[in-house]
This record gives C-alpha cells, sequence and structure tokens, in this order.
C-alpha cells in the first residue's frame, strides 16, 4: 500500500474521532422536564373529580307545613260521664250523666295518617264535671275522683286505625282512636271509637269509650238514695275541631 493512502487513512480516522468527541452527551431527561414538556402535558390523562355518592337523609324531620293540627273549639264541644244507676223511689235504671265544656285538645296528624304523640292531647277539668243532681256531683267530686288533688284526666292520642290518608276535604270518616288515659295518676289504655264529619278546615267528631272503676283504682259510690250503680262508665266526647 502506498504511503499515500496509509495518509489519507489516518486522516479519515482522525476526523472521525473528532467528530465523536465534539457530538453532545445524551442525558436521561428529569421526571420534571418530562412533565413540563407540551408532549407529555397533551399525552397525559385528565383527572376526573368523582361526585360525592348522594345518600337519603334519615334526620329530616317533619317541617309545621306537613302535619295536619287539628285544635278543640270548647265552646262547640262537651265531655261527658255515663254510668247506670239505680235509685231509691224510681222504678227503672238511668243514666247518671256528668258534663263539661272546661277541656282542651290538640291533634297532630302525619301525612301517611300517624299520630305526633309528643304533640298530642286531651285534657278536661275534672272539678267541672255536673250533673242533674248536685249532691251526686260533690260526693263524685270530692270521694270518687279527688278532683281537689287530681284535677285533671288526660289522654295522649297513639295511633288512629282506619283513619283515610291523606284526611279528606269533605265527607264522614270513623276510625278507631287508641292512646293513653290518665285518671288520678293511674294511666291505661283505651280506645276510642270515632265518627267524624270533615267540612273543610273544620272536623266535627263523636267519640266514645268504656271502663270500668277499678281499671283507675276508682271507688264505686255508695250513698244511701243510690241502691246499686254498675261497673261500667262510658266516656264520650262531643268536639268540633279545627285546623290550623
Amino acid at each position: 500500500m502506498s504511503s499515500q493512502w496509509i495518509r489519507f487513512g489516518l486522516i479519515l480516522t482522525a476526523v472521525v474521532l473528532l467528530a465523536a468527541g465534539c457530538a453532545p452527551t445524551q442525558v436521561a431527561p428529569s421526571p420534571a422536564a418530562i412533565a413540563s414538556s407540551p408532549a407529555a402535558v397533551s399525552s397525559a390523562p385528565t383527572a376526573t373529580a368523582t361526585p360525592p355518592s348522594k345518600t337519603a337523609s334519615t334526620t329530616g324531620t317533619s317541617s309545621g307545613g306537613d302535619v295536619i293540627r287539628l285544635v278543640l273549639v270548647p265552646e262547640n264541644s262537651e265531655a261527658r260521664f255515663r254510668v247506670r244507676e239505680q235509685l231509691a223511689g224510681a222504678n227503672l235504671p238511668n243514666d247518671a250523666i256528668g258534663r263539661t265544656k272546661d277541656f282542651t285538645g290538640t291533634l297532630v296528624i302525619k301525612p301517611d295518617g300517624s299520630i305526633v304523640s309528643s304533640d298530642s292531647q286531651f285534657v278536661v277539668n275534672m272539678g267541672t264535671l255536673v250533673s242533674d243532681q248536685p249532691m251526686r256531683d260533690n260526693y263524685l267530686r270530692g270521694n270518687v275522683l279527688q278532683a281537689n288533688q287530681y284535677p285533671k284526666a288526660v289522654f295522649v292520642p297513639k295511633q288512629a286505625s282506619g283513619l283515610p290518608s291523606p284526611l279528606p276535604q269533605s265527607g264522614s270518616v270513623t276510625f278507631k282512636l287508641t292512646g293513653d288515659l290518665t285518671v288520678r295518676n293511674v294511666t291505661q289504655p283505651v280506645t276510642w271509637d270515632v265518627t267524624a264529619q270533615v267540612q273543610g278546615n273544620q272536623v266535627a267528631a263523636q267519640a266514645a269509650t268504656a271502663l270500668k272503676f277499678e281499671d283507675f283504682s276508682l271507688t264505686q259510690p255508695h250513698v244511701a238514695r243510690v241502691l246499686s250503680i254498675e261497673d261500667n262508665i262510658k266516656l264520650e266526647l262531643d268536639v268540633t275541631l279545627q285546623r290550623q
């Protein structure tokens, strides 16, 4: 090989080595650089916010507009007791009837027909019950009912069986109203048979139930003129309720 070709090969080798030494060193890009590059940004998946799951609230309470509140109108209402007695000198038994208009009442009904017991009650002033015999009234108030010590009889409604829901704006309805009756600090469950006539915002109702003297630790009256008294007390209510 001639010296000319040897010299050309040496020059070519030197050029190749020089080019390799001058080329920039390839450094792996940092994660931050990758993230900030336009390509990385455009290709990165977009995070989608997941909306919180909707759960039904179980703590909500009915507002005043969700219930029907019926308030008793005393001047158009009456509470009564009725007891069958046999008086001396009378040929046939008769009913001793005591009456009063001195009582109050509120009945609160939910849309489903259930009773809001915490807001519902009827209270009768026992000391104002009067019949056609003042002597009988004094004996009942003083000895049987002990009205000076226990002046109020209180009924707290708890359930209305058969009450239509929603309550109609007019027409007749019948149902049974069950709750707790307290007389002389003795509380017993009682059920009233109720017939009501609904007319707009007003309800006229008749209710009746029966109990025995011993149910409330009451002593049957024993007086000279009364020969016998049945151990059955009928309670009756004629009430007018106004929707509010």
